[in-house]
């Protein structure tokens, strides 16, 4: 199940998620990236 949630995300990574959603063979929208990034960065963390 998901859950809304608001973020307060820096000007610039913004424009880098926008550009990357505009390919929409990797990410469906900005939720889906931010989501898979998060995923990384779980498994990145459980690693260390």
């Amino acid at each position: 199940m998901k859950q809304p949630v608001s973020a307060t995300i820096d000007t610039t990574l913004i424009s880098w998620i926008e550009k990357q959603v505009k390919n929409k063979h990797k990410y469906r929208n900005k939720s889906h990236l931010i989501e898979i990034a998060l995923e990384h960065l779980k498994e990145k963390e459980g690693k260390e």
